[in-house]
């Protein structure tokens, strides 16, 4: 009998000194009851309890956890059916809030975050919510961190993970996407056909201009050298002229002959002449040609400076008869 008093009192006394002696984890808080009701929070490290009267609560878990969204269909704002699943990063600010603002944390949570994702998946359209991921997940944190803000809870980070349309719709947009690649292959093509285009006529454009400068150019020096020959051809006519007017015959002759020759230099020019016959007058003409010379020595008599005459000898006085 004595024995099992013995261990009552020592059940007892175990019993008592846990109910005494609380430790509780770093990364927890333990909140601490009275008869039921909330006293105080228990933080990491070593605490005493007066046992029977207070009690610990709840164990709050203040690290960052992760919630898994299961997936979802949803639909978006043009009627496109997607199934969309997510993850959830959070951490409990406040343990006596989260335990007692709330019954059941985590499937509040995730109940309030599948509601969000259709509400904000279902005002874009399908393209929108395929490729404004990053917009979904602000509008989503915003409006999930403001409704569990009075619950003690910080909601840190919400990310879509799959947005997956039916198998007919992403064959389709397939499609859609392979005929805007080639909508703009074929407008790449048709600029690069344009360029080349535009540059042949301006390369083009360019060569007409130079060509026409040069012709210009051309023109102008056969001009300028037809108003030379022209200068020439008046001054030695004028010099013949003027030759004839002083009794001059080989200026007369000269020419002729100038005249005559040009024309045999012409006739023996032409494509179609093989034999040039030459009539009888034209050894004449060229037997003028011999006063050609004699005009040029009278041209240069004239250039030089005139000589003094030599003196004459004396003449002798007739003889007396």
């Amino acid at each position: 009998m004595g024995s099992i008093v013995a261990l009552v009192v020592v059940v007892v006394a175990v019993t008592v000194l846990a109910k005494l002696i609380r430790i509780v984890p770093q990364g927890y808080e333990w909140t601490v009851e009275m008869f039921g009701k909330y006293t105080g929070t228990l933080t990491p490290g070593l605490h005493f309890l007066i046992p029977f009267v207070y009690n610990v609560g709840r164990k709050m878990n203040m690290m960052e956890q992760v919630l898994d969204v299961p997936s979802q269909d949803v639909i978006t704002k043009d009627n496109a059916v997607v199934r969309v699943d997510g993850v959830v990063f959070y951490q409990v600010l406040d343990a006596a809030k989260a335990a007692y603002e709330v019954a059941n944390l985590e499937a509040a949570a995730l109940a309030l975050i599948m509601t969000n994702i259709r509400t904000v998946l279902g005002s874009m359209d399908l393209d929108e919510s395929l490729s404004q991921r990053d917009a979904i997940n602000a509008k989503l944190l915003t409006v999930v961190d403001e409704a569990t803000h009075p619950w003690g809870v910080k909601v840190t980070r919400i990310e879509i993970k799959d947005i997956s349309p039916p198998r007919d719709l992403v064959d389709a947009m397939a499609r859609q996407m392979k005929a805007e690649r080639e909508k703009r292959a074929n407008i790449l093509d048709a600029e690069g056909f344009r360029q080349a285009a535009i540059l042949k006529a301006d390369g083009e454009k360019q060569s007409a201009i130079l060509e026409a400068e040069g012709k210009k150019e051309a023109a102008f020096r056969e001009a300028e050298a037809r108003e030379r020959l022209a200068e020439a051809e008046a001054k030695a006519t004028t010099m013949v002229s003027q030759a004839i007017a002083g009794g001059d015959v080989n200026a007369l002759n000269y020419f002729v002959a100038t005249k005559y020759v040009d024309s045999l230099v012409e006739m023996a020019k032409s494509p179609n002449q093989k034999t040039l016959l030459l009539p009888m007058e034209s050894v004449g003409i060229l037997g003028s040609l011999a006063g050609i010379a004699e005009l040029a020595k009278d041209s240069f008599a004239a250039q030089r400076t005139p000589v003094q005459a030599a003196p004459q000898p004396p003449r002798t006085p007739p003889l007396p008869r």
